[in-house]
Parts: structure tokens; sequence; C-alpha cells
């Protein structure tokens, strides 16, 4: 890879993260309206006996599009579940070569049918004006149906910036940076923390 189009692949990888991650933070305020929504509907239940059926269907889509539209913030953010405490102490080619196979073999294909199916079934639940059937209600399920493709989309988008990653890694033996995040664990304290006490242990 030449110098010169380093500086154009970082840019793009950066506005990968960054596209995954305004999508991820905005839907992520579904949980602040979710609870919400579960305060209102336990007080209309329990105090004014007035439960309202709707509010089943509207809880489960808006976890559904809280699950589908961050994904690719998580993945954005290596926050998907994996093996990381010995992952985390491989040498930086050695991951790249395993996140680049396991990318190829099994994230890929994976994500092709899901955008595939779930665009086959968005165009289905549009042209019926599909209602949900859960209740008698009948909550519009069509737009949620929408996000199945088009969270699949976004998920691949991050993807392939991660696949560039790799390769980037591969060629260079460092990770290129990406968009940092609040973390919930400090993982790279962490993993300095459990390699010390491992290089500590192995000392006569």
């Amino acid at each position: 890879m030449s110098r010169a189009a380093q500086p154009s692949l970082q840019a793009l990888l950066r506005t990968s993260d960054r596209i995954s991650s305004v999508v991820g933070r905005s839907f992520g305020w579904l949980i602040v309206a979710m609870v919400g929504l579960i305060v209102f509907e336990v007080a209309a239940r329990y105090l004014f006996r007035m439960p309202h059926a709707w509010v089943l269907d509207a809880s489960i889509m808006g976890y559904g599009a809280l699950f589908m539209m961050g994904g690719a913030y998580t993945l954005a953010q290596q926050n998907h579940v994996r093996g990381d405490i010995l992952y985390g102490m491989l040498r930086p080619r050695t991951q790249a070569g395993i996140d680049l196979a396991l990318y190829l073999v099994f994230f890929c294909p994976g994500l092709v049918a899901l955008i595939w199916a779930g665009y086959a079934f968005a165009a289905e639940s549009w042209a019926i004006r599909e209602l949900s059937p859960l209740t008698a209600v009948g909550a519009p399920v069509y737009p949620f149906m929408a996000l199945i493709p088009l969270g699949g989309a976004l998920l691949m988008m991050q993807g392939i910036a991660e696949m560039l990653r790799c390769v980037v890694c591969l060629r260079t033996g460092e990770w290129a940076p990406r968009e940092a995040d609040v973390q919930e664990v400090d993982v790279d304290k962490l993993k300095g923390q459990l390699s010390g006490a491992a290089t500590t242990e192995a000392r006569p």
C-alpha cells in the first residue's frame, strides 16, 4: 500500500465509523423511549386500570429496531462477543489474519443472506401494509420490517471497513485507528493488567 493511498483509506475507514456511530447513538435513544413506555403502561394498567394493547407491539418493535440498527455501531466499537482474553494476547498480524478469515467465511455470507431475505420480507410487508397479529389493535409492522435490510446493509458497510483494517494490519503490523467512544470497561487497561500478571507468573 502506497503512502499516498493511506490517508484516503484512513478517511474512508473513519467515515464508516462515523456513520455507524451516528446511527447507533441515534437509535440508542430508543432505550429511553422504551423505559418511558413501560413506566407509562405500568401506571396505566395498575393505577388507572386502563391498559393499552399497542404497548406490546411498540416495545417489541422498539427493541427490534435498536437491535438491528445498533449492530454496525457495536462492530465499529469492537463490542461484539469474542474470546477477548486470549485474542488480546496475540500479535496484531495474527489477530488480523483470524479476523479476516472469520469475516470472509462467516460474516459476509451471513450478511448477504440477511440483506437478501430481509429485503424480500420488507417488500412483501410494504406491499400488503402488514399489521401486527399479536394484538387486536394491529399496529403497522411494515416500517419496522424495512429496518432489516437497512440494518444489514449498515452492518455490511462496517464489516467491509473492518476487513480493510485487517488488510492494513497484515501489511503494516499495526491496527488502523478508529473512532473512540465511551467504554463501560477500559479494555486496553484490562489487557495490560492481564498481560502483566501473566508475565509475573511466568517468571521463576
